[in-house]
């Protein structure tokens, strides 16, 4: 590496973890001057996919992050060098580890029957030719497997096992989506497989990840000069091309304030440029309306990557995740609750005090809805009597079991209703109601990077050629690892400071389950049982 950064100036479009990722590693390996980062967001608050806001009377968060030791090396090592706001002495990684170590997951009612019956979901239920099935589809290379959906691959009997319902809403896979993503997260994580009826591997924050990670990443790069730049939509990029074939990022064109702006770039500057959004033009409802579903990308994420992928044929195909939303969205809900009511009957119905029970699922639900309590609390400066409950359904086009209409028409009180049948708590639903707001949130694009697609849609981090740019995000092509992870968006993050600096720096390998004897074992043994 040469001194270069010293006088070199870095733009990064976006303001999610991929970018504040970046940011990070520019700074604390690759020796960047902090005040020559330039971070060009959209929204009035960093943090992209990973958010969590609100008022004691009506908190809410799109998503939660289920982590993972094994899986999640890019993360931590990321982690191990930020402080907690709290103590600058305990990084964001030990605060993890010792939350966890208190609060362990040990899910003892992953999956609800009909009249609340607790099923046994360590009877996973896979049959001879399920996994056949399944193994069929690990032995075959991406090449073979192409565009093909996962019922493909599938008979009816796998769909409706304990296994695959666990499966699917850990991770949210719906029976449409790529075969291939499926195969990779089959290997990425297939540690979780003795232990997917406990989720007793998934590691959470101690607050919500927006509280809990994004704002102690962004008081790391402040304290060091990073500037943030809010209200910047990045339109355009001109690149160059030499003659033996190095292209380079000249111009970023800008709308801010609505007022048309450009950076220009030297050949010493660097543009690191988030590619598409899972939350684009997501819209919150509330307790009394449904949120509204936006079709026609509103959002700068997708209409940026959409104008340089006529650039060049290796910038990606935007329109391969973006160009079916119907295939690709679902809804979300929080619940703030100021009484302890419902949180009191879920624990004696699970077993589990808040923050061990993770994901519990319905699985006659219509919606296929799942909830999780988290710890309290669950986000900062949350007053102790005030508690929190997030969810979330995969058939939002379905009407409800009990109020007989689809998710994405119902008010935040009507999928209450619809959570409290579920729990077998409606005559009490009056009650519950009074001191409780319900805050859905429809994301037309948040399953768009498991569309079924080609190795030819989603560009590499580092294209070939590129001299001073890379791309960031859940929609590059990172051989081998899984998308719609924050792993995903910190390892590309790391390729492309790394790449693009020329530093001799390590990136953490993936984990693979079946090279350890013992995990193989066990991974054998839960898929037999």
């Amino acid at each position: 590496m040469t001194d270069a950064p010293l006088h070199s100036y870095a733009y990064l479009v976006g303001g999610g973890i991929a970018s504040l990722a970046a940011a990070v590693f520019l700074i604390r390996d690759g020796g960047f001057p902090g005040e020559h980062i330039r971070i060009l967001e959209e929204l009035p608050v960093a943090g992209g996919s990973m958010d969590g806001t609100g008022e004691p009377t009506g908190y809410v968060t799109r998503g939660g992050r289920m982590l993972e030791d094994e899986a999640y090396t890019c993360l931590w090592n990321l982690l191990e060098t930020i402080p907690t706001l709290a103590d600058e002495t305990v990084s964001v990684r030990a605060e993890i580890r010792e939350f966890n170590a208190k609060w362990p997951t040990d899910a003892k009612a992953r999956l609800i029957g009909k009249g609340t019956a607790i099923l046994d979901a360590a009877d996973y239920g896979l049959d001879a030719r399920d996994r056949l099935e399944l193994t069929g589809l690990l032995m075959l290379p991406e090449s073979v497997i192409g565009a093909r959906r996962i019922e493909d691959f599938f008979s009816p009997h796998f769909f409706a096992t304990n296994f695959w319902t666990m499966w699917r809403t850990t991770f949210a896979f719906q029976n449409w989506h790529s075969a291939i993503e499926l195969k990779r997260y089959f290997l990425r994580f297939m540690q979780e497989f003795p232990r997917m009826h406990t989720l007793s591997g998934v590691r959470r924050t101690r607050l919500n990840q927006y509280d809990s990670i994004i704002r102690p990443v962004r008081s790391w790069l402040e304290a060091r000069g990073v500037l943030f730049e809010h209200g910047v939509r990045v339109t355009d990029v001109d690149f160059s091309t030499e003659d033996d074939g190095t292209r380079r990022v000249r111009r970023l064109y800008l709308e801010r304030g609505g007022q048309p702006g450009t950076y220009e770039l030297t050949d010493g500057d660097y543009a690191l440029i988030t590619v598409g959004s899972m939350t684009a033009d997501a819209v919150l409802g509330s307790t009394d309306s449904a949120p509204e579903l936006v079709r026609d990308k509103k959002d700068g994420g997708w209409r940026l990557w959409e104008t340089l992928a006529a650039k060049a044929d290796d910038f990606g195909r935007p329109t391969a995740f973006n160009g079916t939303v119907d295939e690709s969205k679902w809804e979300s809900f929080t619940l703030t609750m100021r009484s302890p009511l419902l949180v009191h009957r879920i624990e004696e119905l699970s077993g589990n005090l808040p923050g061990t029970g993770a994901l519990m699922t319905f699985k006659d639900s219509n919606w296929l809805m799942s909830i999780v309590v988290p710890h309290a609390p669950h986000f900062d400066g949350q007053p102790e009597d005030v508690y929190t409950l997030w969810g979330y359904g995969l058939f939002v086009d379905n009407d409800g079991d009990f109020i007989g209409k689809p998710m994405a028409q119902a008010t935040g009180r009507e999928i209450l209703t619809e959570l409290l049948g579920h729990l077998g708590l409606s005559d009490i639903e009056d009650e519950i109601a009074t001191t409780t707001t319900v805050i859905p949130v429809m994301m037309p694009y948040i399953t768009s990077q498991f569309a079924p697609r080609t190795v030819h849609d989603r560009p590499l981090v580092i294209p070939r050629g590129a001299a001073n740019f890379a791309f960031l995000g859940q929609y590059t092509e990172i051989p081998e690892d899984v998308v719609f992870t924050v792993e995903y968006s910190v390892r590309g993050a790391m390729h492309a400071v790394y790449g693009l600096l020329g530093l001799d720096h390590e990136i953490p390998g993936i984990h693979h389950a079946l090279a350890d004897p013992k995990a193989a074992f066990a991974v054998l043994k839960a898929a037999l049982g």
